[in-house]
């Protein structure tokens, strides 16, 4: 091992003393360069020249090997005295003091152009182009509908967690639309706002409470009277059936019974938890209707207060055309719910004469429920009639409840073609399908409670997007740019077309 460091060590002083040689001679030989050859740089030496080194081997002119043969040919300068590479007349190989760093490549300054006959690469596709514009747009189009039914969803699922809440808000809300026309008389009257609102909210609530309290008196009054006519109904029935058409045999009817008994019996326990289920429903209606009594009376009082701030929650761009949408919104649900609550009256009242005429029992209860139920369009009218139908059937026969069936459709078919369009008008009018389909996902959303509300929601969402739509489009027009010589009414916006029964005027 000592051997070898020492070799190593020798090895590498020859080497120096090489290189030490070799520089000497490259500095004489860069001595004897005359004077009108050197370069005129700041750099001085060797710089600017081109010279060729043969260190090994016999050159040309039959001088030994070892000695240093220089070629001095004058570089162009450039604009600061620096020699430009990569002319015709660059250096063929630079001779520096150090063999191995004139050994290792450089990296080239600039890479060339390629040559003239080389073929023409295209260049890649646009990966934006190279898909259809068909594609591309249904991809926008897609992503924005997955936004816009995942927000819904989310939105659903809120509300379905604090249903309650939101079922005595828009309660509230519809309790508000009755009532605020009211507070807004006594208030045209000089009276205080605090006590039109006092006023208006005793006596809307007295007059709902009185109206169940009434409803639920007369159900007691004549409960038995009804338990007795439905036994006797049953056993009319029986008897038909033993002696009709059908010929069915008492013993099928008593196992009928029977089965019924069982069902009955085998499902105890649901039952009771049913009844335990109807307590719980009872403490959450008592609840909603404490929500919604205190809702309404600060609507009452404080609803153009509670409408300012909501705007001011709104981002400046949009709360111009939200500050319009908003009265018309409310002016379409104060017409709907007025416009309804006076159909339902008139259904109400000749529908409970008729049924009082035919000596059905229940009438005026009955007559009630056809009031509640017309709140629920087109589906409320059927449930109270099929209602009226079904009590006259069981206590009076059938041909009673014919003539009950003929009462109903009367009044329905008058309340369609007559009551409707002329008390509601063509404000709230909304489609036929977009009824049923609205009331049908509101008791499906939230039960009875969405079924009411469904109409009136839509019937207001209709008129917000609408009033909206023709912002947005008067909007547009105003930010346009007039021609020139252009008179202010040329450039005004047209306005919507009025509709008329039979014609229509622009």
């Amino acid at each position: 091992m000592p051997q070898w460091v020492g070799g190593l060590g020798a090895g590498l002083t020859r080497l120096s003393q090489r290189l030490e040689e070799q520089r000497r001679r490259a500095e004489a030989a860069g001595a004897d360069v005359p004077e009108d050859l050197r370069p005129t740089g700041p750099a001085g030496g060797l710089d600017g020249y081109r010279v060729r080194a043969a260190v090994e081997g016999e050159p040309a002119d039959g001088r030994r090997a070892g000695t240093l043969t220089a070629t001095r040919t004058r570089l162009p300068d450039g604009s600061d005295g620096v020699p430009r590479p990569g002319t015709a007349e660059s250096v063929e190989a630079a001779a520096t003091a150090d063999p191995v760093e004139s050994a290792a490549p450089r990296q080239p300054e600039s890479v060339p152009a390629p040559p003239s006959y080389a073929p023409a690469v295209a260049a890649p596709p646009d990966p934006v182009a190279a898909v259809p514009w068909g594609v591309r747009v249904a991809a926008e189009a897609g992503w924005r509908l997955l936004v816009l039914a995942g927000t819904l969803w989310v939105l659903a699922k809120v509300i379905t967690t604090i249903q309650l809440v939101v079922l005595a808000f828009v309660a509230a809300l519809l309790i508000t639309a009755l009532l605020q026309p009211t507070v807004a008389w006594l208030r045209r009257r000089n009276v205080p706002r605090g006590l039109a609102t006092a006023l208006t909210f005793i006596s809307g609530f007295v007059v709902m409470g009185l109206v169940g309290w009434f409803v639920v008196w007369q159900v007691q009054d004549n409960i038995d009277s009804v338990s007795s006519r439905i036994q006797e109904g049953i056993t009319e029935l029986k008897g038909w059936l033993l002696s009709g058409p059908f010929h069915v045999t008492e013993s099928q009817i008593n196992h009928i019974a029977k089965n019924l008994q069982d069902a009955v019996g085998a499902n105890t326990e649901a039952i009771t938890s049913a009844g335990l289920e109807g307590v719980t429903v009872v403490l959450e209606v008592f609840t909603g209707i404490l929500l919604a009594m205190f809702t309404t009376l600060f609507l009452l009082y404080d609803g153009p207060r509670i409408w300012n701030w909501l705007l001011k929650l709104v981002p400046g761009a949009a709360r111009e055309g939200v500050a319009g949408a908003g009265p018309r919104a409310w002016r379409t649900l104060t017409a709907y719910i007025r416009g309804t609550v006076l159909v339902a009256l008139i259904d109400a009242f000749f529908i409970g004469v008729g049924l009082y005429f035919l000596d059905v029992p229940l009438a005026v209860p009955l007559a009630v429920f056809i009031f509640l139920f017309a709140f629920i369009p087109l589906i409320g009218a059927v449930v109270s009639g099929a209602l009226a139908c079904v009590v006259a059937l069981v206590t009076q026969g059938g041909g009673v409840a014919l003539l009950v069936l003929a009462v109903v459709l009367a009044v329905n078919q008058i309340e369609s073609h007559v009551l409707q369009p002329f008390i509601l008008g063509r404000a709230v009018r909304v489609h036929p399908l977009a009824v049923i389909l609205s009331v049908a996902a509101g008791s499906l959303t939230a039960g009875v409670g969405g079924a009411v509300v469904a109409v009136p929601l839509v019937a207001v969402t209709n008129t917000v997007v609408g009033y909206l739509r023709s912002y947005s489009r008067e909007q547009a027009l105003r930010m346009t740019v007039p021609p020139r010589g252009a008179t202010a009414i040329a450039v005004a916006p047209t306005p919507a077309p009025v509709r008329t029964e039979g014609r229509r005027e622009e």
